[in-house]
């Protein structure tokens, strides 16, 4: 029995990193957004209950069918006398109930362990729904009774619809030992709060203005610049605007940051923007910037890959030994001042510009109501 426990386990560890690099950009986002920087406690609870929430799901859908034409199940889809498995666990059982000392016997028993471990299953649930989300009773109640119902839906549906039929039972009793569950991890969190630090106090002493952009924040806006400035692009393409590139790359990285004081939508939804030292950054600053990344660093990028059909072989040849050795030399740049940590990048150094934190400290009554997430 061990074994259909391990099976499913194993293949959430295997299918982890693939669903943490999924949730690591809007994680960082909301944490940016929400508290202004990243703490690792939070960061590492919210990890291990993402971990802990593919191994409850694998533990519930697999083994699957072999194919997805599978047969109805032969006792019916349906389990809906509550305590069922009391009968299930004295029909089974070994254990002589006058003899105190056949209990033991139990913990081998498949109905019974069985129970045991949908219970076991949502305590981690009930423990980080009081640790780290703050909730009361009721609500983790209802909570653990909600996951139970989804686990038992998805089962019953045949993974909505994957499957023809349904290929494990729908039980009233997994979802009464799931809830009672997530309770007992509920009562636990008590225990676990006193052995972390606690959520509520994790900002209490840290000055977010005060902290370093990191390269991982300006990576976050970069990606979030990059798929929203090719539309734009694309409009400059449409419109047929000669040198539509250099246009789009001056309307969005140099003009809206100028009008928004170093605001694009990438800056604000990680809270940060440019600086030059004065309250407002100037056009010029901007266009050193930007017109040395995006207008000479990109743009000849740019034009090898567009005027590859119009320039002489020799020429051709010229431009993509410069474009290389230009591509080489920035990479190793940037690998060397990620490295550094604290080290501007070279057209900031010559513009003179760089992040800094956009951050008011809500009241702790606006605290309360936003929660930890």
């Amino acid at each position: 029995m061990l074994h259909s426990y391990l099976f499913p386990i194993s293949y959430a560890f295997l299918a982890f990193p693939f669903v943490a690099m999924a949730f690591t950009l809007p994680f960082l986002i909301v944490q940016y957004r929400k508290h202004g920087y990243i703490n690792k406690v939070r960061a590492l609870v919210l990890y291990l209950f993402l971990l802990y929430l593919l191994n409850a799901l694998f533990l519930v859908i697999l083994p699957l069918p072999s194919s997805r034409h599978n047969p109805p199940l032969a006792s019916g889809a349906l389990q809906l006398v509550p305590l069922n498995f009391i009968h299930d666990i004295l029909k089974e059982t070994s254990v002589n109930f006058s003899q105190p000392s056949s209990y033991i016997h139990l913990l081998k028993e498949r109905a019974f362990l069985q129970v045991v471990f949908n219970v076991l299953l949502t305590v981690p649930f009930g423990m980080v729904l009081r640790y780290y989300f703050r909730i009361n009773w009721l609500r983790g109640l209802l909570l653990s009774f909600l996951l139970s119902l989804f686990f038992e839906v998805t089962q019953v549906t045949g993974i909505y619809g994957l499957y023809d039929h349904a290929y494990r039972v729908f039980d009233v009793d997994d979802l009464m030992t799931n809830t009672l569950g997530g309770i007992i991890g509920y009562l636990a969190a008590e225990w676990l709060a006193g052995l972390l630090p606690r959520i509520e106090q994790l900002d209490a002493k840290v000055d977010i203005s005060a902290k370093r952009v990191t390269y991982t924040r300006r990576a976050m806006a970069f990606i979030v610049d990059s798929i929203l400035w090719p539309i734009l692009l694309g409009i400059c393409i449409i419109l047929q605007i000669p040198f539509s590139f250099w246009v789009a790359t001056g309307l969005y990285f140099i003009l809206m940051p100028w009008i928004t004081n170093g605001v694009t939508p990438g800056k604000w939804l990680v809270r940060i923007r440019l600086t030059d030292g004065q309250e407002r950054i100037s056009l010029a600053s901007l266009i050193v910037r930007y017109g040395l990344l995006y207008w000479l660093f990109f743009g000849m990028n740019r034009l090898m890959v567009g005027s590859l059909g119009e320039i002489p072989d020799i020429g051709r040849a010229f431009l993509g030994l410069v474009v290389f050795a230009m591509n080489a030399w920035f990479f190793f740049h940037v690998i060397i001042r990620v490295i550094r940590k604290d080290s501007a990048l070279f057209y900031e150094k010559i513009s003179k510009t760089s992040h800094q934190i956009i951050w008011h400290a809500p009241s702790p009554s606006a605290k309360e109501e936003q929660g930890p997430l």
